[in-house]
């Protein structure tokens, strides 16, 4: 006796096609032309995960950049003296802290230098 796996093919075909919409041409009708589309999407979205550890990063350092220019000392003497003083605190927070409390900021750099 055959298995005919009418409900189970329906099941998978329509769970594809449901995260294929929005994909622009026949990529979001057909099976076939879907499944390529949502294997390539996954692809793109696990890169652009690890990318965006990579980019929010620069940003931050780009950020600091800016800030400490702005007190006269560039950002590699800068983080050259924050790691020679025993101050912990990583570039996220530096650049949050850079925008949004510039004397909070200004202090570091004064206890730095």
């Amino acid at each position: 006796m055959r298995v005919k796996r009418g409900t189970a093919r329906r099941a998978k075909h329509h769970k594809v096609l449901k995260r294929a919409k929005g994909f622009i041409g026949r990529r979001n009708s057909v099976y076939t032309l879907a499944k390529e589309g949502v294997q390539k999407a996954g692809v793109h979205a696990y890169m652009d995960r690890k990318k965006k550890k990579r980019t929010m990063r620069a940003l931050w350092i780009i950020r600091l950049n800016a800030a400490v220019r702005a007190m006269g000392m560039s950002y590699s003497v800068f983080i050259n003296k924050l790691s020679k003083s025993d101050i912990t605190v990583n570039r996220k927070v530096l650049s949050d802290i850079a925008m949004k409390n510039p004397e909070t900021f200004k202090e570091i750099v004064a206890k730095i230098k």
